[in-house]
């Protein structure tokens, strides 16, 4: 190749790479500018606590109460439900006295606002002597918004789950909603975070498995629930669930939860051997 040819062709290359450059800030700046739009139309019309449903759930039942632990972010947290009953954590003491025949006693360390780094802070602001059954984890949308990379998440929620499992309880993990449900936030957005949070989702299913928990997609369970009505299946800022919502949320868990309330209970009836 000739100087001259080279020197054309550097300079070509220049010009591709700059143009590339160039497209990936206004690629950037354009989805900066959606997620601000999204900030706005969201807002925090249901403000940052959610309802407090930690209690004995259906205290008149036989038996020591069943000990459920809900540990996440506002999802788990159950921000967006009017009642207490209403919270994903409610519904799922609810539902798993019912299967089991027992009380159950919840206890919810979820945070509205948490990623999966926040996890380990909830689980040190337990009890040194608590030892729950089942505990529910359900975390990641706010990973994908803040562009969390997933080996991080994933090692987070890992980290967890083998320090519940060293306590002796069973765990299940809700993993990622498909956040391509949210309305407000506009195209190409909106798609971007739909294909971040379905990879997210699947590295929480294979480190949950990885571990001993329980992986339940919510995103097949539910996520075209959302989809095809989301007037109904979120709450007044059309970014966290409602009543009805976190009805289908739960629905979709209770199945795990109670085998796995039904795999800790039999766990802690088995006689331990002599050392």
């Amino acid at each position: 190749m000739s100087r001259s040819s080279l020197v054309a062709a550097a300079g070509v290359g220049l010009g591709l790479g700059v143009a590339t450059v160039s497209l990936a800030a206004g690629i950037r700046a354009v989805l900066t500018r959606q997620a601000a739009v999204a900030r706005r139309r969201i807002g925090k019309p249901l403000g940052e606590d959610s309802l407090d449903a930690d209690r004995v759930w259906r205290r008149r039942l036989d038996g020591r109460p069943l000990e459920l632990l809900v540990l996440g972010d506002s999802v788990a947290a159950g921000l967006g439900a009017l009642r207490r009953k209403e919270t994903l954590g409610g519904r799922l003491a609810k539902g798993l006295a019912r299967r089991t025949g027992r009380p159950v006693d919840l206890r919810t360390g979820a945070v509205v606002g948490a990623e999966s780094s926040d996890l380990a802070a909830q689980l040190d602001g337990l009890p040194a002597d608590y030892r729950p059954h089942v505990a529910v984890i359900i975390v990641g949308g706010n990973d994908v918004t803040h562009r969390v990379p997933v080996a991080v998440s994933t090692q987070h929620l890992r980290d967890a789950i083998l320090r519940l499992r060293r306590g002796g309880a069973e765990v299940v993990v809700g993993t990622c909603p498909d956040l391509g449900a949210l309305r407000p936030v506009p195209q190409p957005l909106r798609r971007l975070i739909s294909s971040m949070s379905r990879r997210l989702a699947a590295a929480q299913t294979e480190a949950a498995r990885a571990v001993g928990a329980r992986p339940v997609d919510l995103r097949r369970a539910v996520g075209m629930l959302f989809f095809d009505d989301p007037d109904a299946m979120f709450s007044m800022d059309r970014f966290h669930p409602s009543p009805l919502g976190y009805r289908r949320t739960a629905e979709a868990l209770l199945p795990d939860v109670h085998r796995a309330a039904e795999a800790a209970l039999s766990a802690r009836r088995r006689p331990t051997s002599p050392r």
